[in-house]
């Protein structure tokens, strides 16, 4: 699922009621001015001695992300290994309710009860909350939904990891207790992000989620200088795949830098192992020797590809139910690295 850029909504509005908000210009990746908004936005900082990181808090009136689109828990603000930056806005123009206005390992579900909800009644995005469905069209993530009922926040802080809950009931029928932590494993320069679902509503439920991966290695732009490696050959069709990125056995390789707006898709690729052993990606920067290794411990669904000119976001999709009364788990590990020279 890509994730380019899409307008915000109620822009200026919004940036005017952010508390002490103060407007930074930016020279971002040779990409021209990108306006930010440096505020009180409620954060905190993580720390295993190893690895330094920055998470946003999720907040329905003042936190840094408020889109419909990703989970809300998964908002990273930095995050630093050895002197190599992982983390930071890959995008140009920024609101607190833009679908993408988000960066590094963010995650979304999709959409329950959206195509039986009729326009004007509710559906749910897990971690997001209860959402008003506008019309008959199809779901898109890049609309903003307007939000019924944002449900229950339970946060706790650590030194080396937070605690989220996200407790929500809905008239649909659908209801749960989304539990993820946000952890820097001891002594290790890991992050791990542990999951649990429990279906506490009365419908069964299905869903698909995916960690979309805006990861940015020491600000090099998207080209030459990233690959992706795969533990098998990897295969893609799509726009930019053949000319602009190439797939070489078990690598994805860039023949030249991506232009400002320019973008690559496909929305699977092929030649995955789709058993939990194959959730195994690297995203390295060849002219740094920094890189992060991606596992999972569930089997994948299917891997979209994304990239932009400041990010390239292997997206690895998992499938998940429960029905009413179960729980479900899943793991996804980060493991940074610098290659010795």
């Amino acid at each position: 699922m890509p994730g380019g850029a899409g307008g915000g909504v109620n822009s200026h509005k919004t940036l005017t009621t952010l508390k002490k908000a103060i407007i930074a210009t930016v020279a971002f990746f040779g990409l021209g001015a990108a306006t930010l908004p440096l505020a009180d936005f409620p954060q905190a900082e993580l720390t295993n001695g190893v690895i330094q990181t920055s998470l946003y808090l999720p907040d329905a009136s003042s936190g840094y992300y408020q889109g419909t689109r990703f989970d809300w828990s998964g908002a990273f603000k930095n995050l630093t290994y050895k002197g190599h930056s992982f983390i930071e806005p890959w995008f140009e123009n920024y609101d607190p309710k833009m679908h993408d206005a988000i960066s590094g390992p963010v995650e979304e579900f999709t959409p329950l009860g959206y195509t039986d909800a009729k326009p004007g009644d509710t559906f749910v995005k897990i971690g997001v909350g209860t959402l008003r469905k506008p019309d008959d069209k199809n779901y898109a993530f890049a609309k903003y939904y307007d939000v019924v009922d944002q449900g229950k926040w339970t946060i706790k802080k650590h030194k080396d990891h937070l605690d989220f809950t996200h407790e929500l009931t809905s008239s649909t029928g659908y209801a749960y207790r989304y539990t993820k932590t946000v952890r820097l494993t001891k002594g290790k320069p890991e992050l791990v992000l542990e999951h649990s679902l429990k279906n506490i509503g009365k419908l069964p439920i299905e869903t698909s989620t995916y960690d979309h991966n805006f990861f940015i290695i020491d600000k090099q732009p998207t080209g030459p200088t990233v690959n992706i490696e795969f533990p098998y050959e990897i295969k893609a069709e799509g726009k930019g795949f053949g000319t602009t990125i190439l797939p070489q056995g078990n690598r994805l390789v860039y023949s030249r830098d991506l232009e400002k707006k320019e973008q690559v898709y496909t929305a699977s690729l092929t030649g995955y192992d789709a058993t939990s052993k194959g959730y195994d990606i690297r995203i390295e920067n060849q002219k740094t020797g920094a890189g992060v290794h991606i596992t999972g411990n569930q089997p994948l669904e299917k891997i979209v590809y994304w990239a932009c000119a400041t990010t390239s976001c292997p997206e690895p999709y998992i499938h998940l139910t429960a029905a009413p009364g179960q729980e479900v788990k899943w793991k996804i590990a980060y493991e940074f690295y610098e290659k010795t020279k």
